[in-house]
């Protein structure tokens, strides 16, 4: 059996499963139905039997007693006590007799049927006592002595033993009647009720299958329009048919399904909107920022001779210029992931390599310590590995405390880790979950920074398309934050991602080094030119702390 087919069967037989439950409620119902109803067969029929065998075999036993043993004289001798016996017992009820009389005041003397079945010591000494003891006649004139009886065993049988006295004088009488044959009979029965008790229990099992198949289908048929609405399948119906609870159930679900996903497709539409409305309005801002840029650039270098009371406005709106580019740009990055546009492109680089020229590149070689070795190759994107570095390290330098350490190593099954270290105060618990969340805050008493919102978010997607990620955590010694960027050393193209530009899923141009507007390429765009340039800038950390 194969080990898809094991479970199958185990979880058709865990107790948590309401076929089980049902199948187990109708054979304990059926079981404690079929065992009442057979026991109360059984002992009515049991009476019954007994009962009638009993009643004829001692109505026999008076009359012979009345007719027979009556007639025999007040002295009467052992043959006439053993002939009479036998004249008992060969009549057609068909049982044994023992007459018990005296000769003489004081000597007893017995006469059976059969001498070695039927012999006094095998009467029971307490229905001995009974048919011997006399009966008050009161003034109705009631017999001295009754008849009794009791079921015993003789040899090992089962027998209905009687015993009456003849009033007035005259032998006592016991009789044997053998109910071997009524036992054997409710043998019989007993053994028939117990079959039929078992073909009971295997019919309510039979009835209990069809039935929890019957009401396990639709609530299947539910479970499984339920999970793949869970994947996103929101046109999945379920069919109905009939009125009881299961078809209200069917109902209820296909309302549920058709108001979510008309929210959901409200909301996707919401959302796609905003989205267009961000990149046009990125794409729009790009033109008139790029001649504010230019402008701002030549007042720069201009500033050392302007008028005193006009350099700071000046330096402010310079400042203000690039912050306003670096947004824009960031903006543009995340509407490329949104939309699925954002592309790949791997080479095989030295990862020490790329991390000092990413530091050096933002002269922040005296603020930061770099434990790499040289010879750790992997096959990465050097563009968007130098926005996750320019993010994660200049994050820790406006937040943290210096020396920012950087170690960078490989790890068996983990592949790539870069870690980045400062000695800062470290993050709160409560902001630790939303560091990477876009726009985020720490703190709402400044809800403007110098930086964007949008940098560790950016670092995040850009680690999740080389297929890797990013944690972020405090330094177990309480001494300033860990962040810790993990990525596959040699990983194949993710979904949505590829090798060759070309054929990425999503992708719409080759990069083109000469176009402006491409990020990949060498304009305006380009994540790795220079300190405040690009996605890459110490402007683009994701949080405030």
């Amino acid at each position: 059996m194969s080990g898809a087919a094991k479970r199958a069967l185990l979880a058709g037989l865990r107790w948590t499963s309401l076929r089980l439950r049902l199948v187990v409620v109708f054979a304990v119902v059926a079981l404690t139905a079929a065992v009442s109803a057979s026991g109360i067969a059984y002992w009515l029929n049991r009476e019954a039997v007994l009962t009638r065998v009993q009643d004829s075999a001692l109505d026999s036993f008076r009359k012979d007693m009345q007719n027979r043993a009556a007639a025999l004289p007040l002295r009467p001798t052992q043959p006439e006590l053993e002939q009479t016996a036998l004249q008992m017992a060969n009549g057609q009820a068909g049982y044994g007799v023992l007459l018990l009389g005296e000769r003489a005041a004081g000597k007893p003397v017995v006469g059976t049927s059969d001498q070695d079945l039927y012999t006094l010591d095998r009467v029971p000494d307490a229905l001995r006592t009974a048919v011997n003891k006399r009966q008050d006649t009161g003034p109705d004139g009631a017999a001295q002595y009754h008849l009794y009886w009791q079921r015993t065993e003789v040899a090992g049988e089962p027998y209905l033993v009687g015993g009456a006295r003849i009033t007035g004088g005259g032998p006592t009488g016991y009789v044997f009647k053998s109910l071997e044959q009524e036992r054997d009979d409710l043998i019989t029965l007993a053994w028939s009720l117990g079959i039929a008790t078992a073909l009971a229990l295997v019919g309510s099992a039979l009835l209990a299958q069809a039935a929890a198949t019957t009401v396990l289908r639709p609530v299947r048929r539910l479970g499984d329009a339920a999970r793949r609405l869970g994947e996103g399948k929101l046109d999945t119906r379920l069919r109905v048919s009939g009125t009881d609870e299961l078809a209200e159930l069917a109902r209820t679900f296909n309302r549920t399904a058709e108001s979510l996903e008309k929210k959901v497709a409200d909301m996707s539409a919401r959302e796609e909107s905003s989205r267009r409305f961000v990149a046009d309005m990125s794409h729009e801002l790009r033109t008139p920022l790029t001649a504010l840029t230019a402008v701002t650039e030549v007042l720069e270098d201009e500033v050392d001779t302007l008028d005193p009371m006009i350099a700071p406005a000046v330096t402010l709106v310079v400042s203000e210029t690039r912050r306003l580019g670096d947004l824009v740009e960031n903006l543009m990055e995340v509407t490329r992931f949104d939309a699925g546009t954002a592309k790949v492109v791997l080479d095989t680089v030295d990862v020490a390599d790329q991390v000092t020229a990413c530091i050096d590149a933002r002269a922040w070689l005296d603020a930061v310590e770099l434990d790499a070795e040289r010879g750790i190759m992997a096959r990465l994107d050097p563009r968007r590995l130098d926005v996750i570095l320019a993010n994660l390290i200049g994050n820790a330098l406006k937040h943290g405390g210096s020396p920012v350490r950087v170690s960078v190593r490989l790890d068996e099954g983990a592949g790539l880790v870069i870690e980045v270290r400062d000695h800062g105060p470290g993050i709160p618990a409560e902001v630790l979950p939303h560091v990477f969340d876009r726009f985020y805050k720490a703190s709402a008493s400044r809800p403007r920074s110098e930086g964007s919102g949008l940098g560790l978010s950016i670092a995040m997607e850009n680690a999740l398309a080389h297929g890797g990620t990013i944690t972020a955590a405090n330094s177990p010694d309480g001494d300033g934050a860990v962040f810790v960027l993990r990525l596959p050393q040699d990983p194949s193209a993710p979904q949505g991602y590829a090798d060759d530009p070309i054929d990425a899923v999503g992708a719409v141009d080759p990069v083109d080094p000469d176009d402006p507007d491409d990020p990949a390429g060498g304009g305006p765009g380009s994540g790795g030119a220079g300190p405040d340039e690009g996605t890459g800038g110490v402007r683009d950390e994701g949080s405030e702390r």
